[in-house]
This record gives C-alpha cells, structure tokens and sequence, in this order.
C-alpha cells in the first residue's frame, strides 16, 4: 500500500516534498487522497495493480502510485490511460530503462501519441507541441518523468547520469498530426488499427533543427528534403555515428511532408532513403573521435542507423521552413530501440463530477 503523509497544509506538503526530493524542481499538485482515488479511477484499474519493476531502483510500479504522479504533474483524470500507456511502454525490456536512466548521455523518452486520444485529451500536434502552453503534452509528459524519478529512484547525479540533460527530461510529448499526414498513422505502420489509441516511445536527445526550402519547379527537391534530414541523422558528433546504431526519430512539418507525400513517396520510402543517406567515411568518423575508430578502408561509408525500421518518421509542428531530428542514444544491451503500446480506453469510469 502506498503511505500517506501529513502536512500542515497543502503549502507545508509542496515544501515537504521537495525537501524530499519528490518533485522535479517545480511546483507540483498536493497528491491528496481524494485526488488519487480519482485519478485511479479514470484509469479502470485496480489501484494495487503492479505493471512491474522500474529502473533504476526497481521500485514496484503500480496504478495508486502513477495515479499519485500523474496528480503532481498536473493531469486532468481523462490524461491517465495516456500515462499508463506511457509506463507500459518504457517498462518494456527492450527500452532497457535502468541504462536509460542512468546513461551519461543526455536522452529522455519522447512520446508521440496517435488515434482519438489526441482529440479526447486535446494533446497538441502543432506549434509549439513541444513547448509550454500545451497543458496535455507538459502534463503528460511529466506524469511520466515523475515516475520515473519517484519509481524508479532516478536522482540527478546519483542514478540519473546525464551530464547535462534537456528540458525533455523534464516533459517530452506530443501527438502525431494525422490530419496533415499524407500517410496513415505512425502507429499503424507498427500493425495497430487506425482508430486505436498507441504511445509511441523513442529514447532521444533534443530535437535538432533541419532547415529546407522547397522549389516546387525543381524536381529534386524532395531527395534534397531527405538528404538534408540524413546529414542531420549522420551529425559526426552525434552517438549514432560513433557508436552506430539505435532509432532516431524525424518530425516532419506539415509542409516538408507535403513535399514527400506529392512526389508519392510513402513513409517507408522516407525512411529507407534516410537509412541509407545517413552515413559517414569511417575515416573522418575516426579523424574525430580515434578511441571509437575501427579498422578498415578510411573510404568506407559507415552508417549511423542500423536500417530503415529504427528511422521513425511522423508529421508534427507548424508549418514552414523547419523540421527536426531527434538523435538516439545508439547503446543499450537492445539498442536504443523504438517501443509502443496501446492506450487501453475501454476500461475507463465516469469521473465523479465534485469539485474539491
């Protein structure tokens, strides 16, 4: 059973719980009783309920304690069966999350969500997705990061080791744009029907800005659209060229997908070109960085994503000249792979309509 806690009042138990480090460094909700009993609800789970152990601290991951996060991230209960989705994905063991937490390097879990949870959550999709003034997207997002840090037990400097880490880490979590796709759902090109409701999961970096003017009267101008996203993949400084592997994830803005999707390229054509253009001469890999190079013909193009299926390409943002590039970890005993699972709706409860 989860243990309670007493305060004074609600301002005594925000000071008590960063005091204990529970929170993110912002202000979070009070986890009151009543307010995780109604978050347990809109789940349609058991509150006892245990998804498993989460890394690094193998801390038992059950609904009463998401509900209780999802509460201090400031989640409205229809947000939980996203959370939960969330938390079934990571504690997957091919997202090896004990290593993800506690990596040097700076990635966090990007979630991208697809199917009518979007509209019923209202998780944004365009400008700005990934930044404030989206209450779904932030809370979300950061439901889950505070599960991982009071689950899991990740602390800055102790078992989180990123070095630097990004503003991801605090919240990462945006929604598919479907209606400006010119291709079906991200999540049914991994086989779920197109009115099902998936999180999506890639352990990334930051999104990296790709700049790309299209000419309308120049016929190459979708190959240069994915050449300039492949030299981007294939950043020389970047864990996927160095160590070679993992997933990289590619947003495309309406505009740039527009380019692909009118020459009648598919999304496996984006990312089988991608794939392919994303590569390096294995001795300007080893001219900057001689403790990862290898041995062999210095004119060897070395790829940095290990194929077509770890290029994960969804339309998002606004409209315009930029799309970006999430970077991958590239390690990892799986290799920093893609993850999803499917937000379960149908078990959901009517919420009770009082008000504290």
């Amino acid at each position: 059973m989860t243990a309670l806690l007493d305060a004074q009042d609600e301002a005594a138990a925000l000071e008590y719980l960063h005091a204990n480090d529970c929170t993110d460094g912002l202000p979070v909700v009070i986890p009151t009783p009543e307010r995780v009993e109604r978050m347990v609800l809109a789940s349609g789970l058991d509150a006892d309920i245990d998804l498993g152990p989460m890394g690094p601290g193998g801390g038992a991951t059950t609904i009463a304690k998401i509900a209780a996060n999802a509460v201090m991230a400031g989640c409205l209960p229809d947000y939980m069966p996203v959370v939960v989705a969330g938390i079934n994905a990571i504690l997957q063991p091919a997202f090896d999350l004990t290593e993800v937490q506690g990596t040097t390097h700076s990635i966090a879990p990007l979630m991208i969500v697809n199917g009518p949870m979007i509209a019923g959550c209202d998780i944004a999709s365009g400008f700005g997705a990934l930044g404030p003034g989206h209450r779904a997207n932030a809370s979300i997002g950061r439901a889950v990061r505070l599960c991982m840090m009071n689950i899991g037990g990740a602390r800055p400097g102790t078992s989180d080791m990123a070095l630097l880490g990004h503003p991801g880490k605090f919240s990462f979590c945006l929604a598919e744009d479907e209606a400006s796709s010119p291709w079906e759902p991200l999540a049914a090109s991994y086989g779920y029907a197109a009115e099902q409701s998936v999180v999506t999961i890639v352990g990334t970096e930051a999104p990296h800005s790709v700049v790309f003017v299209n000419d309308a009267d120049d016929p190459d101008s979708p190959q240069r659209l994915l050449r300039a996203l492949a030299r981007v993949v294939a950043n020389t400084g970047s864990n996927n060229a160095i160590l070679r592997g993992g997933t990289v994830a590619i947003a495309l803005n309406p505009e740039h997908a527009a380019v692909l999707g009118k020459a009648g390229l598919d999304r496996s054509d984006a990312q089988k070109r991608v794939a392919a253009l994303a590569t390096n001469p294995r001795g300007l890999v080893r001219s900057l960085n001689p403790g990862f190079g290898r041995d062999g013909d210095p004119d060897e193009e070395l790829s940095s994503v290990d194929g077509p299926d770890n290029v994960v390409v969804f339309v998002a943002g606004g409209s315009g000249l930029y799309s970006a590039v999430f970077p991958s970890w590239a390690a990892g005993a799986h290799g920093n792979p893609v993850v999803h699972a499917p937000i379960e709706t149908d078990q959901a409860c009517v919420i009770p309509s009082r008000v504290e």
